[in-house]
């Protein structure tokens, strides 16, 4: 196996598989699925998921809510998320275990460092939710420091499409995939791969990300096996 331990980081809006809004079992049990997988082969799994499937602060915010308000509001769309996950996986049998940034001890463990990396060491995945516990930050800012918190060799960033390109694929169909690329050209050139925060923090610690297509079956152990899937980002 090319990683031993991963962050495996996925938006909100992909768990909403074909619908307009909220959770789609099927895909989060095609999910489980490919995790499953990945965990028998001993790879160490934690995720970081988004809550936009529900509810986005920023989106709160362009409306006239409190920015602090709905970003906790979508902290809590995470652990909603974190839930809906950690019962697939259980329904697939891998022992899973939800820990939240903010305190919301009867659902989920707090964030403990050594108790979340001592769940890797058994097995166990571990899904983050509460995003960092404060607000505006975002869940892949969440992702990045959780990753390094945890020694991650790599975040694995989970989209519905598969890689960066020079321009959106899906406005743009002149657009060409990178099969690698460095932090210092994403940011020359003006790609978006995650916030600026997130992603001058995995710079800052060397860090690599890999965006792939998290919805093409078998995509996940394709990366892990050392695959050319998706884009890596690398210094």
């Amino acid at each position: 196996m090319h990683y031993k331990r991963i962050l495996l980081k996925l938006s909100g809006e992909a768990l909403m598989g074909e619908r307009q809004y909220g959770i789609d079992p099927k895909r989060l049990a095609e999910y489980a699925e490919d995790i499953k997988k990945v965990v028998k082969k001993g790879i160490e799994v934690a995720i970081v998921i988004g809550g936009g499937n529900i509810f986005r602060g920023l989106a709160g915010a362009s409306q006239g809510m409190d920015r602090v308000q709905g970003d906790h509001m979508g902290m809590l769309a995470t652990v909603i998320n974190g839930l809906a996950l950690q019962s697939a996986l259980e329904a697939v049998e891998v022992e899973t275990r939800l820990q939240s940034a903010i305190k919301i001890n009867e659902v989920a463990e707090p964030f403990i460092r050594r108790r979340a990396i001592r769940h890797l060491e058994k097995g166990r995945v571990v899904i983050f939710g509460g995003g960092t516990g404060n607000p505006y930050f975002t869940t892949d800012s969440a992702a990045v420091l959780r990753a390094i918190e945890i020694d991650a060799d790599v975040i694995l960033k989970g989209t519905r499409v598969d890689g960066i390109y020079t321009a959106d694929p899906e406005k743009d169909k002149a657009a060409t995939k990178f099969d690698s690329i460095t932090f210092s050209d994403v940011l020359s050139k003006g790609l978006k791969v995650m916030d600026t925060t997130a992603f001058t923090l995995s710079q800052e610690n060397e860090l690599p990300i890999v965006v792939f297509d998290m919805n093409t079956r078998g995509n996940l152990m394709k990366i892990v096996s050392g695959e050319n899937i998706g884009t890596v980002v690398n210094v």
